[in-house]
């Protein structure tokens, strides 16, 4: 039977993390998997590469162990009969995590991914044992730190930072050698040429990246998807925030066929807050990155295919396919066909006209603000820019951290832009300073050693200030990501968010859309992105369900011919 665990892994949660399955359970799951057998030592999976499924041992053991790129090996736990493999990244096939080795003949079920996910959906209560034990287990990788690519550099580097940051977004686990204590990483940083203060970075393949992209560094991992996908989607959602999860849950589990695209990393700016307190059911709130989480998972479960990372760059509304169907255009070249079109790209923090600004960015200007930021400012103080909701979520949670912070705030209050009970937080909280009437107006540094120092001016008082601050956090306005809409004809509105329903009149050739619906027949808008949205988590999550709603009478309509073929309902 099983080991302990690791260290990382709660002792108290060791049912859940590895329940043991009964005789009737395996009987129930039979019908999803197919009997595989290994010999003494078999290798059943590996780390970096694509995972077959979930194995079920029904004889003998297998050793489950984590193993990074520079070839450490941790023993994780031993699995007996009724006891089974996997964690989260099985409901979709992408790169393991870990090794499985038989330890002795071993008889398996092994259920693939596509099955899995059938299984978790057919066998509820069954399922939501094995959907909770996948989640634990990447959680407890994710602590332990054993697993994964290795960073190794300066920790504080901007660089490390912007890695970690891309890794910690994505739910991937990961570890960091300082190349100033270890002599041996030190000298790989000599061997591959790296500059001060620049990274190299070990796949759990051993392939060795310096200083890479977020997506060179995504497809080392395994979590860039290649695949061409000449498939015909129902449901092609640009955006993986809360609006575009939220579509995709409700999508997928009414049976549509749906993809989710996003260019970073799942929870939009939501992803970025410390926790969220007026979300309903979560009386003492939950973190943006859990919230996100979890309907990240939840996606998957129902048969979402996530890509992501993955950068749409045009939307094609020619309508030239065989069904009439649209395009979208992704960055490395692929086009992917769809019936519907979600746009959920949300809005990205404005760029405050501030002199240098770009010179700072990943160098002490920060545009959210994540438990690794907050490690690099501890004790310190740091300036905050923004007066709403996100900006005052950020100043509670660094507060924690920061010896002060100092809020800079262009109006004269915070009542007209922020929620009552996160302007009563920020009043009990003792280091954080309030600055009304305020902006940043100079940052002072160079490209070696980051930011140094800040201006910022009182416009009613005429008084400037320079403080000796290293972190900024920009939380000001919001731009909205609808570059790639350019040329498909979707209606703005004068600061460039999406337009919809009657909103459109006049603008959707003598026809009136749908209350979600764009300009463009079958382009529909949700979340941050759409014009007149209440820019909340719960109006985002709203909005993708009641689109959902709408995408299916689009399906369904009958539609007259277009150019190059008729469009047929479903």
């Amino acid at each position: 039977m099983a080991s302990d665990a690791p260290t990382a892994i709660v002792t108290t949660r060791r049912h859940q993390i590895f329940p043991v399955l009964s005789e009737s359970e395996i009987a129930r799951i039979s019908r999803f998997g197919n009997v595989c057998r290994y010999g003494r030592g078999a290798r059943l999976f590996a780390a970096g590469k694509p995972g077959p499924g979930m194995f079920v041992v029904l004889k003998g053991v297998v050793a489950i162990s984590q193993r990074d790129g520079l070839g450490h090996v941790v023993p994780v736990v031993r699995l007996g009969p009724g006891e089974f493999s996997g964690e989260i990244a099985q409901l979709s096939g992408r790169h393991g995590l870990v090794d499985g080795y038989a330890e002795e003949e071993v008889e398996t079920l092994l259920v693939p991914p596509g099955q899995l996910r059938a299984l978790i959906i057919a066998e509820a209560d069954l399922g939501e044992r094995i959907v909770r034990a996948l989640i634990l287990r990447r959680v407890a990788l994710i602590e332990s730190g054993a697993s994964g690519p290795v960073l190794i550099g300066q920790p504080d580097s901007p660089e490390v930072l912007r890695l970690q940051g891309f890794l910690r977004r994505n739910g991937q686990p990961h570890h960091v050698v300082d190349a100033t204590q270890d002599g041996d990483a030190a000298a790989l940083l000599e061997q591959y040429g790296a500059a001060v203060a620049e990274p190299i970075v070990v796949c759990p393949d051993g392939s060795v990246l310096l200083n890479p992209s977020e997506d060179a560094l995504a497809r080392c991992i395994g979590m860039v998807d290649t695949a061409e996908h000449d498939e015909l989607f129902d449901v092609a959602v640009v955006g993986a925030g809360p609006a575009g999860l939220a579509t995709a849950v409700y999508a997928a589990s009414e049976g549509l066929h749906v993809v989710v695209l996003d260019r970073c990393a799942f929870g939009g700016q939501a992803g970025a807050s410390a926790r969220i307190e007026n979300y309903l059911g979560f009386p003492t709130g939950i973190s943006g990155q859990a919230l996100a989480g979890r309907a990240f998972v939840q996606a998957q479960k129902f048969g979402a295919e996530m890509l992501i990372p993955q950068q749409v760059v045009a939307l094609d509304c020619s309508r030239t396919g065989f069904n009439g169907d649209m395009f979208l255009k992704l960055a490395d070249g692929r086009r992917l066909r769809s019936n519907t079109i979600v746009i959920a790209s949300g809005a990205r923090y404005r760029r405050p006209a501030v002199p240098r600004l770009s010179e700072f960015e990943g160098r002490g200007v920060w545009y959210w603000a994540s438990a690794l930021e907050a490690k690099t400012c501890a004790r310190t103080e740091v300036a905050l820019v923004g007066g709403g909701n996100s900006a005052g979520q950020a100043a509670v949670f660094l507060a924690q951290y920061a010896a002060k912070v100092f809020m800079l705030v262009r109006r004269p209050s915070l009542a007209a832009s922020m929620s009552r009970y996160l302007i009563d937080r920020i009043d009990a909280t003792p280091n954080i300073d309030l600055r009304f009437h305020t902006q940043l107006t100079q940052l002072h540094g160079d490209l070696a050693g980051g930011l140094v120092a800040v201006s910022w001016r009182n416009h009613r008082r005429g008084i400037e200030e320079e403080r000796p601050i290293r972190h900024v956090f920009l939380f000001v306005g919001a731009e909205p990501e609808t570059g790639w809409l350019e040329g498909c004809g979707v209606a703005l509105d004068s600061h460039g968010f999406v337009l919809t329903g009657q909103a459109t009149a006049g603008l959707a050739a003598g026809r009136l859309p749908a209350s979600l619906e764009s300009s463009v027949p079958g382009v529909f808008a949700v979340g941050d992105v759409r014009s007149g949205s209440v820019k909340r988590v719960g109006g985002a999550i709203g909005e993708g369900a009641a689109a959902v709603a709408q995408i299916h009478q689009y399906l369904s309509a009958p539609r007259p011919a277009t150019t190059g073929a008729a469009i047929h309902g479903r």
